[in-house]
This record gives C-alpha cells, sequence and structure tokens, in this order.
C-alpha cells in the first residue's frame, strides 16, 4: 500500500472525542502530543526502538521505554531502557535492565516490566508448542515479571515458567523466540497486575502476594493479542491482531467479560474486515465518551470508533524512520488518548 494521504484523514467533530493523543513512532526518537486536527502540541526527544510506547503521569510526566545501549534477549522486540521526563524534557528518573522488553509502569515507588531472562537447553526442551527449530541460535529467552523500587533494586518476580510448561503451550504457529513474549504488564488493585501473553493467545491476572494465577483467558482466535486492559466496569478490552485466525486473517478489538470470559462487544472493520489487521503491535483506549480509540500499529494508524462502529475520526502518522531489516516504517506499537482539561495535561499547553 502506498501512503500518500497522512495526518488527520477524517473527522465527524460531531461524535469524536475532543481530546490530544500521545504517539511515539518506532525509531523515530521523538514522542509526541497531538490533538485531533493533526497538529503536534508538545514533543519530547527519547530514546529509539520499535516496541517503545509511552504514556504521561498525573503530574505531566512522561515515562518511556526505549532501546538501551546494550540490549540482551529478542533482538526485535528488547528495549531495556526506561525513562521518567519531565514537561519540559529533563530526566527526573530512569532505570536500565537490558532485558526488559515490550510493556514498563512507573509504580508509586519504581517500576514494573516484562523481562526476558538465560534458559537452559532443559527447560527449553520442556517448553510446548511453537515452531520446531524456529529458536533463535543462541536458545530460547526466558521470561519473568520484574518489579523495581526506586533505586532500581529487584523487590519482586515472578518467572512465567509457573504457568507451567505446557498447560498454556506456545501456538503451534508461533516461534519459540521466547516463552511467551508478554507484550502487556497492567498494574490492579489490590497488588495483582494483567498479563498479556502474545505466542500463548493468553491473558491472565496474577496476585503479587502469593504468586498465584487468579484467573485466565486463552483463545487462539485472538491471533497474539496487545494492549489488554482492565476497564473501570471490570471487563477487559484488548487488540486482537488476528495473525493466527484460522480463516481470514483480520484484526478486532474485543471487550471480555472476566466473570463468564465472553465476548461482550467486538469491533470488526464493516467495510471489508481484511482492511483492519495489524500482524503483529497493535493497541486499544475505552474513551469517556464511550467511544474506543484503536490503534492499527503496522499501518501507523489511529482511528476512533463507536459502540456500533462507525469510525469518526482517523489519522495517518506521517513520521518515518528507517529500519534495516524493514525500511522506512511509521510504526506506532501504540497510542493514548488524553483529556485537555484532565490532569496530565492541564494548564500545560497554550
Amino acid at each position: 500500500m502506498l501512503i500518500q494521504n497522512a495526518g488527520v484523514t477524517f473527522h465527524d467533530t460531531t461524535r469524536a472525542t475532543p481530546g490530544l493523543f500521545l504517539i511515539n513512532p518506532s525509531e523515530g526518537g521523538e514522542t509526541f502530543l497531538v490533538d485531533y486536527a493533526g497538529a503536534i502540541r508538545h514533543r519530547w526527544a527519547v530514546g529509539k526502538g520499535v516496541t517503545n510506547w509511552c504514556y504521561l503521569l498525573p503530574n505531566g510526566n512522561l515515562f518511556v521505554n526505549s532501546r538501551c545501549d546494550a540490549p540482551k534477549g529478542v533482538a526485535l522486540t528488547v528495549s531495556g531502557l526506561m525513562r521518567e521526563y519531565d514537561w519540559n524534557g529533563k530526566v527526573v528518573w530512569e532505570h536500565v535492565d537490558p532485558w526488559q522488553h515490550h510493556d514498563a509502569r512507573r509504580l508509586p515507588d519504581g517500576a514494573v516490566y516484562a523481562a526476558y531472562t538465560s534458559m537452559s537447553a532443559q527447560e527449553e526442551a520442556r517448553i510446548a508448542g511453537g515452531i520446531a527449530g524456529s529458536e533463535p541460535e543462541g536458545g530460547m529467552c526466558g521470561e519473568v515479571l520484574r518489579e523495581v523500587d526506586e533505586r532500581g533494586a529487584v523487590v519482586w518476580e515472578w518467572d512465567c515458567v509457573q504457568l507451567g510448561y505446557d498447560r498454556f503451550p506456545l501456538h503451534r504457529n508461533s516461534n519459540r523466540w521466547s516463552n511467551g513474549h508478554s507484550n502487556t504488564i497492567q498494574p490492579l488493585a489490590d497488588g495483582k497486575y494483567l498479563v498479556s501473553s502474545k505466542s500463548r493467545n493468553l491473558i491472565y491476572i496474577v496476585e503479587r502476594k502469593s504468586g498465584a494465577l487468579l484467573w485466565h483467558y486463552q483463545n487462539d482466535a485472538m491471533g497474539g493479542q496487545h494492549d489488554a486492559q482492565m476497564l473501570d466496569n471490570g471487563n477487559i478490552l484488548l487488540f486482537a491482531n488476528g495473525t493466527y485466525a484460522a480463516d481470514l486473517h483480520h484484526s478486532q478489538v474485543w471487550e471480555i467479560d472476566p466473570a463468564s470470559n465472553t465476548i461482550v462487544w467486538r469491533y470488526v472493520a464493516k467495510k471489508n474486515p481484511m482492511s483492519f489487521f495489524s500482524p503483529m503491535i497493535g493497541g486499544c483506549q475505552r474513551l469517556p465518551s464511550g467511544n474506543t480509540l484503536i490503534c492499527e500499529g503496522a499501518k501507523g494508524c489511529l482511528f476512533e470508533v463507536t459502540r456500533e462502529g462507525d469510525v469518526v475520526w482517523e489519522y495517518v502518522c506521517p513520521h518515518f524512520s528507517h529500519h534495516p531489516m524493514f525500511g522506512q516504517i511509521n510504526w506506532l506499537f501504540r497510542a493514548r488518548h488524553y483529556a485537555v482539561d484532565g490532569p496530565e495535561v492541564r494548564g500545560r499547553i497554550g
């Protein structure tokens, strides 16, 4: 597809949700706060990376993860450098873990994130599923959820082998790069974490104190899902990539009721379902209006839909960067929407 129109390509001002959105284009080295007309209202110079995502803290600071100088683990997805910047771009907190990948969240007294680990050949052999022979030259990586304090000391760790070696096997079409490809970790109330394991088509909740697996949902139709998140109503929203689909490959957004493990809402493109497809990366966010912001990451496209599935706003990322393996890309790992009068932005832009 030759992208000829970038920026805002459609805007129904009567139904779209007023506000701003935050993006960190892959390999670009900048984070942008943009309004719904496509104008950049603020920017930060940050590090580069592919799975570099960012969000604003309630105090208006930016938290972002990007590639460190000597990353370890799966090269395509590793990040390692986690930073908090103030509104003026000054680094006010930093933690480097060369094994960190995909997701990281700032905590009041530190951070929590997904991290690769080394894995023995014996452990690797016990991991069920995936494409035989697809292991990297150095072998599979293990994975942990890791929490550090304000000074960077590890204060909690949960090894993903606690899910079992064969209870939740890797999808048969998944590579065997790591033990699960954990791409989301969301802190919940009462010391719990919601986690998304892409290559298992699995989302689950683990209790920090006991390490117990409290809830899980596995469905191959999610197709290597991203950006799982608990909504205020207790349901879980996620971007279902559709990579491992049994028939036509296309992406969807699902809202799941964890009490019944049923899909209570989904977005599928009304005009040609296959027109909406991001085989990797992507995200979503339920907005205060009830609409949903969707990040079709591999196309660098953001759009907002109503509960009925009508597209009311669309934006194509105009920021292209060069990737040594993939050429010119405008990928967006995720995006987040903010109200102008919300605590993150209020009084900070003209």
